[in-house]
Order: C-alpha cells, then sequence, then structure tokens
C-alpha cells in the first residue's frame, strides 16, 4: 500500500509531472538536446554511410548502440511537446514545439535511414553469418525484422521523401483530427443530482448514468458535434487511406492488411481465425443485452449499453480510494509489481485531472530510457478505476522490459503489447469481488461489467476492424465520402446486434471517434486476440497460482526481443495459432452470461 503520506497528494486525481523529460520549452537543455541530436545523427552518417556492408559483427553491434542512444534521445524529445500537448490539445506552444521536434527528428531519421536499407541490402549469406554471430545476440529479432523487410524497402531518396511527407501528409492530416475533436465543446448535460457535464470524459461518464435520458442526451451530445464535421472526419480518413494504398503500390504490399499484419508479427491464419472466431459468436453479445433489456424493461439502444443494471447506481469512487483499491489488488498478486506501480503514484508519472482540451480516451507513453507516462480522464466510477488498471498494466510492462532490453527490443508487437493491460483488469476484477463480500448489488455491478468489457473487447473491437476491411478495400478501388463510411458502420454495427439492441441513427457516425482507424489500421483486432491471450495466461495463473508468476514475468520483459507467437509458447504454454485458444475465450464470456442469467 502507497503510505499516508504519499496519498495525501491524491484527494484529487493528479497532473502528470514531465520534469524528468525537460522543466520547459524554455528548457536550455531541450535545446541542446535538439542541437546534439542532429549533430550525432551527421556523424553517424559520416562514420557508416556506403560501409555497412563491410562492416564485421562487432562493428554493426557498435553502429546498433549508438543508434539506439540516438533514437532514445529523440524519443524523449519528441515525448515531451507530445505529452504536454495531449493534456491539452488548445496548447498551441505545445503543437508548435511537437511539430519543430517533429520536423527535427524527421531529418534525423532521414540522415541515419541509410543504414537501415544497407543492411536489407545484404546478401542473404552475410544476413545469416551475423544472425549466427555472439556479438549480435542481443539483435536477434532486429535483424530478422531486417531480412523480413528487405523485399519491401525503396531507395534511400524515396524513403526520404516518405519521411518528410509525414510532415505534411499521413501524419499532418491525422494530427489536424486530435486538433480538431480536442476544439469541440459539447452541449452540457445535467443529472437529476443537479451534476453538469461538459467535456467528453464527463459526458461519457453519464452513459453509466441510471436515467435513460440522461445517457441518450449525453450519447446525443457528443455525436451532435460528430456529425457536424462528419464530411471533414471522412475526408481525412480517406486521405490516409488513400496513402497507404500509394504505399502499397510503392512498396509491393498486396494489402494495407498485409502491410500491418507483417509489422504487427502477426499470421494472416491468426487474424482470420480471430474474426471468424468472434463474428461466429455474436450470439453471445445479443443474449446479453436481450437478458439487459428484459431486467430494465425496455429494449436497450446503442446509447444504453454502460447502463446499471437496475435503479441503483455504484457510489462515487474518489481517486485516493480507487488508487488505494489498484495498489492492493496488485500487491495480492506480486508485492513487487505493486512497488514499481507505487511508483507511478508517488512521483507523478499519471495524468489523471479532467479539464477542458484534454485528449479523449487513455494511454501509456513510454519513454525508452525513463519509463512510461499515464493519461485518462478520471471520474469517480469503476470504470475509471479499471482504465486506471489497464493503463498501469501497459506502464509495468514497459518497466520491466526497460530492466531487460535496450531499445530495438523495448517495443513490443501488438498482441503482447495489450496483454499486461488486459490482464491487470483481471486481477483487479476479482479482488473487487471478493471484497464485495455479501453485497450482492456490487457483485452484480462488477461481473456485468466484465461481461461488458469482455463483449467490448471480442466483439466490438473486431467488428472495427471489418469496418477496415471495408475502407481499405474501397480504398484499392478509388475515393470514398462520409456516406461510404456511416452506412459501413451502421450496417456492422447492425449485424452485431441484431434484434438486441437498437442501433440509433446517430451511430452512424461514431467510427470518427476511434483514433486507431486512423493511426494505426487493424489495431483494433489486436485488442481481441490480446484479450484472448490474456484470458488465457489468467486462467493458467488461477490454476498454478504464485508458480504462474516468474513465466509471465519473462514474458512481459521479453519485449520485442524474439517473436510472440513462440514468446507466448515458450514463457506462459499459451498457443495463439489453436483454435481452441480463442473457443476457451468465448467459453468464458459464456460461463460469465450462465452465471448472470441464473442470477436473474
Amino acid at each position: 500500500m502507497l503510505s499516508t503520506v504519499d496519498l495525501a497528494q491524491l484527494d484529487t486525481p493528479q497532473e502528470w509531472d514531465l520534469s524528468d523529460l525537460y522543466a520547459s520549452f524554455d528548457d536550455p537543455q531541450l535545446v541542446r538536446d535538439l542541437e546534439a541530436l542532429q549533430q550525432e545523427a551527421i556523424a553517424f552518417r559520416e562514420a557508416y554511410r556506403g560501409k555497412v556492408n563491410d562492416l564485421a559483427a562487432s562493428e554493426i553491434g557498435q553502429a546498433l548502440q549508438t543508434l539506439e542512444k540516438l533514437y532514445q534521445k529523440a524519443g524523449a524529445l519528441y515525448a515531451f511537446p507530445g505529452l504536454v500537448f495531449s493534456a491539452d490539445t488548445r496548447n498551441t506552444e505545445a503543437k508548435q514545439m511537437q511539430d519543430k521536434v517533429m520536423e527535427a527528428v524527421t531529418g534525423v531519421e532521414n540522415q541515419v535511414l541509410f543504414f537501415d536499407l544497407e543492411m536489407k541490402a545484404l546478401d542473404a549469406e552475410k544476413l545469416k553469418a551475423l544472425q549466427a554471430s555472439t556479438e549480435l545476440q542481443n539483435y536477434q529479432h532486429y535483424l530478422h525484422s531486417i531480412a523480413k523487410f528487405s523485399p519491401y524497402k525503396l531507395s534511400e531518396a524515396v524513403e526520404q521523401t516518405r519521411n518528410q511527407d509525414g510532415l505534411t501528409g499521413r501524419q499532418a492530416f491525422i494530427n489536424l483530427r486530435s486538433v480538431h475533436l480536442g476544439e469541440q465543446e459539447y452541449e452540457p448535460v445535467t443529472t437529476p443530482e443537479g451534476q453538469t457535464a461538459s467535456t467528453e470524459a464527463e459526458l461519457g461518464a453519464l452513459l453509466f448514468h441510471p436515467s435513460g435520458e440522461v445517457r441518450y442526451n449525453a450519447y446525443a451530445s457528443i455525436r451532435k458535434v460528430i456529425k457536424q464535421h462528419n464530411s471533414l472526419y471522412a475526408y481525412i480518413l480517406n486521405t490516409v487511406a488513400q496513402d497507404h494504398k500509394l504505399e502499397n503500390q510503392m512498396r509491393g504490399y498486396s494489402s494495407t492488411l498485409a502491410k500491418e499484419l507483417l509489422a504487427d508479427e502477426v499470421p494472416e491464419t491468426v487474424f482470420r481465425a480471430v474474426m471468424d472466431g468472434t463474428r461466429d459468436r455474436f450470439d453471445l453479445w445479443q443474449r446479453y443485452y436481450t437478458l439487459k433489456g428484459k431486467a430494465l424493461g425496455e429494449k436497450i439502444r446503442t446509447c444504453d449499453v454502460y447502463a446499471p443494471w437496475g435503479n441503483e447506481s455504484a457510489p462515487p469512487l474518489p481517486y485516493k480510494s480507487g488508487v488505494e483499491t489498484l495498489m492492493t489488488a496488485l500487491e495480492e498478486f506480486d508485492v513487487n509489481y505493486a512497488r514499481r506501480a507505487e511508483e507511478f503514484f508517488v512521483k507523478n508519472w499519471v495524468d489523471a485531472k479532467v479539464r477542458p482540451g484534454k485528449r479523449g480516451g487513455a494511454f501509456c507513453w513510454y519513454t525508452p530510457g525513463k519509463h512510461s507516462y499515464l493519461l485518462l480522464s478520471y471520474t469517480e466510477d469503476y470504470n475509471s478505476l479499471f482504465t486506471l488498471a489497464h493503463e498501469m498494466g501497459h506502464g509495468l510492462h514497459y518497466a520491466w522490459i526497460g530492466d531487460r532490453q535496450s531499445y530495438f527490443n523495448s517495443n513490443p508487437p501488438l498482441v503482447l503489447a495489450e496483454i499486461a493491460s488486459t490482464f491487470n483488469e483481471l486481477l483487479l476484477l476479482d479482488y473487487l469481488l471478493k471484497q464485495a463480500g455479501d453485497n450482492q448489488a456490487l457483485k452484480k455491478t462488477l461481473i456485468t461489467r466484465q461481461l461488458e468489457d469482455q463483449l467490448n473487447l471480442l466483439f466490438r473491437q473486431s467488428t472495427v476492424s471489418r469496418l477496415e476491411l471495408a475502407i481499405h478495400d474501397r480504398a484499392t478501388q478509388g475515393t470514398f465520402d462520409q456516406s461510404f463510411v456511416n452506412e459501413q458502420w451502421q450496417a456492422l454495427y447492425q449485424e452485431l446486434c441484431g434484434d438486441a439492441v437498437e442501433v440509433l441513427p446517430e451511430h452512424q457516425f461514431d467510427w470518427a471517434r476511434i483514433g486507431h482507424i486512423y493511426f494505426k489500421p487493424f489495431y483494433c483486432y489486436q485488442y481481441t486476440a490480446s484479450n484472448i491471450v490474456s484470458l488465457a495466461c489468467y486462467q493458467k495463473y488461477l490454476e498454478a497460482g504464485k508458480d504462474f508468476i516468474p513465466g509471465y514475468m519473462q514474458l512481459l520483459a521479453a519485449g520485442g526481443s524474439q517473436d510472440q507467437i513462440e514468446a507466448l509458447r515458450q514463457y506462459v504454454d499459451v498457443d495463439l495459432e489453436n483454435p481452441a485458444t480463442i473457443q476457451a475465450a468465448l467459453q468464458y464470456v459464456e460461463s460469465l452470461l450462465n452465471q448472470l442469467q441464473a442470477t436473474l
């Protein structure tokens, strides 16, 4: 547990302290680091350009270590304005500094880009010899990636142009959406209790309110703004999709899906198995919301999916109480794990305060060589607490990676990247259920919340990727507008919901709120795949107890140092390629449904 002294600062949701990075935009160290970064990139280019083919394994190892330090410095430089801007998207100084650093970092990447290209140009025998060398054992996965992406490389001049285009091309459009969303103001909604909500986070929290009218008004307030800018967000999405298509043509990828799966180290067979396996069990989603509708005495609408079961709502959960609860749950799992989590609160690496202009949603931003920063908007409810547990899972995952891996191995493939976050939520759920004792109302609230979370991860997130399949398939044929995306999203959601949930007309605009479809195509199915793996891991933890923990920690510490499918088999004996693993996750949800139905 955190000490009483430490908890004193947590009476209200905290704001983060970024001084581990820089004191301010006027910090002389920021200017010095930016200048040094550019000079180091020039020196690296002068030392190695045109010479990679002739370097011995030990020399390549030295070059890679130099590159890692350079990228690590670049990461800290970009993180500072990026984090400030995320905390307040109305901060024009942060946006300007972000643009300035992005321009400088792009220039640095172009200076050192030759190394990656010359590595990819090595003949197969040379690359094989490097992979066998003892000097490069720490870089085995990096070398594997070099071989994998070699067929898709472009010339240095073209690669540099692609990087520079990021300043005013695809990435600029993605940033435009973030800036525009952050500037929006929403019609306030006042509850019968006198609470007024006006920010996106506050309105989102009202979707858990007992009153159907309050839920609809909060839902409609956000969608009214999204509808108003429907054509803009579709234009941005079309531009992003068309840019992916052009890149695919230039590099020789068969599709945007193929490109992303290669980067994510996920075989297409696994992707298809996840998509097909979940689509075949839409009945679980529909069964749950049919039960919920009967319990509430009315058909569930899309604004009601998070409605509480019954007239009572859970009591407010102040930030301090939420943090204490999470810390105790983690401590019961592993004391060292909990101590690492404690650092985030004691050292103010968390920004949980609700305020206008703050970026929506939540994230964990890892800065290699330092630590992670967590962002969320804590609204004193269990949903916020589970969000905090989720992002803390990411932060702890990166803490273990930081202990064991250097920069090139610090980025876990995306299925692995979501495991610790979901695992943390399962730890928290079990702890809360035990603490609930005879409080059947709270237990029901927690079980239904877990069910809704599982249904979201397994079915809604995979439906987002079904939308992306339609979007990127359409992009290969030509441009599209908002009507196409609206119709696809509404139809896909209607297929998921069947007769169990009334899909409101406003829901057709909801896709624009899903950031991942802009900045990382086909990310969302990985929430589904990772949740499947997390459930498998958690079942093994329940079976093995504390004996499970060493292998799990090794899995976290592996980061991006090896193939994720093999790492899962090696450390926790989970086989994602086995259809039984997917079926077990779906059966877990079905078992929760059976437990719930037995109480009705």
